[in-house]
């Protein structure tokens, strides 16, 4: 099925001429991003406390009410027999794939982890560093609102698993229009990577039990995951009854710098692949080269014509609403401009890339050449691919092993050091008022006397 793109919509923006208008609409993705409608607020906050005070009952009345699905409290919990038969409803190269795809996730993160705990000795007689341990829960949330995202399970519970959570929690909203069944594809993952406790909610109130705890499903102490505005929503209203949420995971956004060495068709492809996830994504190439902007525009034109519907829309307005074409100066401007941006997903469609790299200062992963695709990435590499969008790059950074680990930093003085350190603590606990601070300097001064 193929439609037709106006290829005059795919708007091109000199950066240092744009209005500041036009330079706000690339950087917000086409929104102003005023935070959460306070509507939408107020009924996730009655939903979150339903939940905490009316546990499996409010999960059941939750999945009547939204998802039209009327489901006993006992079928919460996804069954044995359940993983049984959605393994056989999969195909053995989707299975295939993601074992794969796991195997390649948890060999970054096993990088991560044995570079987690370190010691180090900067002067004879101190020893520093850090402890690192995996924490006690966590609860993951995969969303199936617009299909099936193994991939997602995979990419936030492979970390965990290899960063040795205790338990590890899965929420998966049930299919739409089903009778409650949960994407089966989504269950091998969590089968292969040897997880048994999945539960079927809808989003907000399968947040809501994560944080609060139900009769069926455990309390967590994290929440991890991408979802709706409406579960964003409900894991920034989970926080307030202590539950920590790793936030910052909202509508997939994408920036490209290419230069003339760059294949437009390619550039084309690549800068369309994050622009289908939806209509609030957000797809941006800048270039130092006006001849690489023009001439990619009737490639984008009609590869989007190419692409079944609702992507085609979804690319469409990615591109052309929310993002667009951004001619820089030069290098510097360029990476200014991504910088600013701080984008989910940064390809670097540059001769040699990695000369450009130390410029890449804020993005959730940066792919260097055209051969690194964001597809890849997403789904092959290894690498997070669940990352901080909306310009959240700027203050955090993808889910690896890193975001299961909590750091107790260590340390040690033998005698020598420890009395060369003395007079800094007597000084400081005399001016701050802490006299049994000193008294632990001075104690040791008398009982070596």
């Amino acid at each position: 099925m193929t439609g037709t793109v106006n290829v005059a919509d795919l708007r091109l923006v000199d950066w240092g001429t744009a209005t500041a208008e036009e330079r706000h609409r690339i950087l917000a993705r086409g929104s102003d991003h005023d935070g959460v409608d306070e509507g939408l607020r107020a009924s996730i906050a009655t939903i979150v406390e339903d939940v905490r005070k009316r546990g499996d009952a409010a999960l059941v009345d939750a999945l009547g009410r939204f998802d039209k699905m009327t489901l006993p409290a006992e079928r919460l919990r996804v069954s044995e027999e359940e993983f049984a038969q959605a393994r056989a409803a999969v195909s053995e190269r989707l299975i295939e794939a993601i074992r794969t795809s796991i195997t390649q996730v948890r060999a970054f993160n096993e990088l991560i982890v044995e570079r987690a705990s370190w010691t180090a000795e900067p002067r004879p007689g101190l020893l520093v560093g850090e402890q690192a341990t995996a924490i006690p829960s966590v609860g993951l949330f995969v969303p199936s609102g617009k299909g099936s995202f193994p991939s997602v399970l995979i990419q936030i519970a492979t970390p965990a698993v290899v960063a040795g959570v205790e338990r590890i929690v899965v929420m998966v909203p049930p299919v739409p229009g089903g009778s409650g069944q949960v994407d089966p594809a989504t269950l091998v993952a969590a089968q292969e990577l040897g997880l048994s406790e999945v539960y079927r909610s809808n989003g907000p109130a399968g947040i809501a039990a994560l944080a609060c705890g139900t009769e069926t499903v455990p309390r967590v102490r994290k929440i991890v995951g991408p979802g709706s505005p409406a579960v964003a929503c409900a894991q920034l209203e989970v926080q307030r009854l202590g539950c920590v949420v790793e936030v910052g995971f909202g509508p997939t956004d994408a920036l490209i710098v290419a230069d003339d060495s760059a294949d437009l068709r390619l550039l084309a492809a690549d800068l369309i692949n994050e622009a289908e996830h939806g209509p609030d994504s957000s797809a941006v190439l800048v270039s130092i080269s006006r001849p690489v902007l023009e001439g990619v525009r009737a490639h984008v034109a009609e590869q989007l014509a190419e692409l079944p519907e609702p992507r085609r829309t979804y690319a469409t307005t990615s591109i052309t609403a929310n993002g667009g074409l951004v001619l820089a100066a030069d290098r510097e401007e360029a990476m200014a401009v991504a910088n600013a941006y701080a984008p989910e997903h940064l390809q670097l469609a540059v001769e040699g890339p990695k000369t450009w790299l130390p410029l890449a200062k804020y993005s959730g992963t940066v792919l260097l050449g055209q051969w690194t695709t964001f597809a890849a990435s997403n789904f092959a590499i290894g690498t997070p691919a669940t990352l901080p969008t909306t310009g959240f790059a700027q203050v955090s950074s993808g889910v690896t092993a890193s975001t299961y680990l909590v750091r107790a930093a260590i340390a040690q003085l033998d005698e020598a050091e420890f009395r060369r350190l003395a007079p800094v603590v007597t000084e400081l606990a005399g001016h701050e008022g802490f006299p049994a601070h000193a008294a632990t300097v001075t104690v040791r001064e008398d009982a070596s006397e």
